[in-house]
């Protein structure tokens, strides 16, 4: 496959992610390289000539600049007799005193604009017969129990979701795969353990927060959920967050985010905004397993969680 087909592919699947934009600065160097068909070790991050780090990928260094003109000399002065005449002694210039280090002003994160708001306020919902469940853990047998979809049939475990019961920070999810499926529970295996290193970034445990999905038994094949299936299992998570009375809802990866917010939009529009999901704060990220495809997306799901994490303390403190 030649460079141009690597590079059509690797686009075509940041559309597919929902990306309108394509941003080389987040984009690995190596992996840049590694696109467009670059068979040369890559060069040392830390060289020190930097002609040196152009020519050992290929790249033609520009041609150093020429030489500035030197202003001509002129001759000492000279006497009638053709002796040198004495020149007073030319005092060098002072060196200007050294300008004190100027240190940039520390620059506030700008606030975030508003997003969507579905729903009413906490409170105010599912008055059906899920509203009589006092625990996560009554929620949980529901769900074993659940017929509402077919997915039951070929699951092997329900996954309700864990965490602690009062917890004021919620991870919500797309459906289980297959190692959630097998030992039911969210979010274990590679992306599970992504999460929880993304968590601890902003000084979460795992066990501090709650996290679940949308759907509470994995599809077949990993795919993606159907609109009865959603149907079915909308009221578990309502009622779930009914109970935890959140401070702030992270939603990973495009299929969860939509499905919160009602909407269609690519996961690039609905980032970097607090929306609002039932009157709790709603912040959009992506996927721990999209992350572990596409390095280049860390930089923004970390700016994401941090926005999450300030949303968080500044309820605490209202």
């Amino acid at each position: 496959m030649d460079a141009r087909e690597r590079l059509r592919l690797y686009l075509e699947q940041r559309r597919e992610m929902g990306e309108s934009e394509f941003v080389l600065d987040s984009l690995p160097v190596d992996e840049v390289l590694r696109l467009l068909g670059d068979k040369q070790p890559a060069a040392p991050r830390s060289a020190a000539n930097w002609r040196e780090t152009l020519a050992s990928i290929g790249a033609e260094a520009p041609p150093p600049r020429a030489a500035a003109p030197r202003s001509p000399v002129k001759e000492p002065n000279t006497s009638a007799s053709g002796e040198p005449s004495p020149r007073a002694p030319v005092t060098p210039p002072a060196a200007p005193p050294a300008a004190p280090p100027v240190t940039p002003p520390a620059t506030p994160p700008a606030a975030p604009g508003a997003g969507l708001v579905v729903g009413s306020p906490m409170g105010e919902l599912l008055p059906g017969p899920l509203a009589g469940l006092a625990s996560l853990d009554e929620v949980a047998r529901h769900v074993a129990a659940c017929r509402g979809c077919e997915l039951y049939k070929t699951a092997r475990n329900h996954v309700p979701g864990e965490g602690h019961p009062h917890a004021g920070f919620v991870c919500v999810g797309e459906a289980p795969g297959q190692t959630e499926d097998e030992l039911g529970r969210p979010f274990v295996g590679r992306a599970g353990e992504l999460l929880t290193k993304i968590l601890e970034a902003i000084q979460f445990k795992r066990e501090d927060v709650f996290i679940c999905n949308v759907l509470k038994h994995r599809p077949p094949g990993n795919r993606n959920p159907a609109p009865d299936e959603i149907k079915a299992c909308s009221p578990y998570l309502l009622r779930q967050l009914e109970l935890l009375q959140p401070r702030v809802i992270l939603a990973l990866g495009t299929f969860a985010s939509q499905t919160l917010l009602q909407t269609t939009q690519p996961i690039g529009k609905l980032r970097g905004l607090v929306h609002r999901y039932h009157g709790v704060p709603l912040i959009v990220t992506y996927h721990p397993a999209a992350l572990l495809r596409n390095p280049a997306w860390k930089r923004p799901t970390w700016e994401d969680v941090q926005l999450a994490r300030r949303i968080f303390d500044s309820a605490a403190q209202g």
